[in-house]
């Protein structure tokens, strides 16, 4: 994959430190792994139609949106539509630009993470929690006793460990690897195969959802009280490399894996008080076109239809 080497500097200077750090955690994600991970950018052909908003005045819940994780997904960049999608809903969203404390989760009724990085380079193992134990507790406890709904969005390896320890807390055994369909076909989930099961979030009344489709991503092992509505199967294997280039072109025979029987890529659960949601692949609720030819990948793809409806019912079961 060639690389453009010109920048124009000048642009560079006029931007914010954050905007500045955005690019360079882009640059990060686009480049450090080329085949696995080539450029995507927001579909900005995509548009975004909601019928019925759940809130039509623009007065619904304020949704905080964590980028202060190394996140590589902005609202303005790659989950862009994600965003649109949000707000044509109804809801107030803001970055989480910060630590995450009390004050702030007091305010609001949903807190979203997507795709954290223990560190924005370095993405061969160990992949730390990139959450402290005051902010995992200070979640679980907004989940548990203040009755917040925690969306939880990750992906395979690196993403998957640095977010581990705060699902973990939940109950959920993050797999901090590899998805790989064995046939090599396109990772569907429905009805027909059987591997997307009927829940509060794909069969809420008026919007069902009858596919989901995954481009790569992780699992996971639920806690029994959780409900899965998307599962791998024998079809599925998860690999633990220990390095990312590992993965890169053919997989090798001495890479370790497991199948993915008995793990999960899509779930929720009630927490005292509280509502968590997690899946394991990002580009489900976004639109992106991906590598030179622009290839479509999230919710303008067209085995996607329905991952608006999913957006919409995930954020509308974790508030109630």
């Amino acid at each position: 994959m060639k690389v453009a080497s010109e920048i124009n500097y000048s642009i560079l200077w006029s931007m914010d430190a954050k905007r500045v750090y955005s690019l360079y955690i882009l640059c990060i994600w686009c480049l450090i792994t080329p085949h696995l991970f080539a450029q995507t950018v927001s579909d900005p052909n995509f548009e975004v139609k909601i019928d019925n908003p759940l809130y039509p005045d623009q007065d619904g819940p304020l949704i905080l949106y964590d980028t202060n994780h190394h996140n590589a997904f902005s609202l303005t960049g790659q989950y862009k539509t994600f965003a649109d999608i949000v707000r044509a809903e109804g809801y107030q969203l803001r970055d989480q630009s910060a630590v995450i404390s009390k004050e702030a989760l007091s305010k609001v009724k949903l807190f979203v993470t997507a795709n954290v990085l223990s560190h924005p380079s370095n993405w061969d193992l160990p992949n730390a929690s990139i959450y402290s134990e005051e902010e995992i507790e200070l979640l679980y406890k907004w989940v548990h006793d203040e009755g917040g709904g925690l969306f939880i969005i990750t992906d395979h390896m690196p993403c998957a460990g640095a977010v581990s320890e705060l699902a973990a807390r939940f109950g959920f055994n993050m797999m901090n690897g590899f998805t790989d369909r064995l046939d090599g076909g396109a990772e569907l989930f429905n009805d027909t195969l059987g591997n997307l099961l009927p829940t509060a979030v794909t069969n809420m009344e008026g919007r069902k959802v009858n596919q989901i489709r995954c481009w790569g991503g992780g699992g996971f092992i639920p806690p029994k009280e959780a409900v899965v509505f998307s599962r791998l199967g024998k079809e599925y294997r998860v690999y633990f490399p220990t390095k990312v280039k590992d993965m890169e072109t053919a997989i090798r025979d001495n890479i370790p894996y497991i199948f993915g029987q008995h793990l999960a890529n899509g779930a929720i659960l009630n927490c005292g008080k509280g509502r968590v949601c997690i899946f394991a692949d990002a580009a489900p609720f976004t639109a992106l076109l991906q590598g030179i030819n622009s290839k479509e990948r999230g919710m303008n793809h067209p085995d996607a239809r329905d991952h608006v409806h999913l957006l919409r019912n995930i954020l509308q079961w974790l508030h109630r």
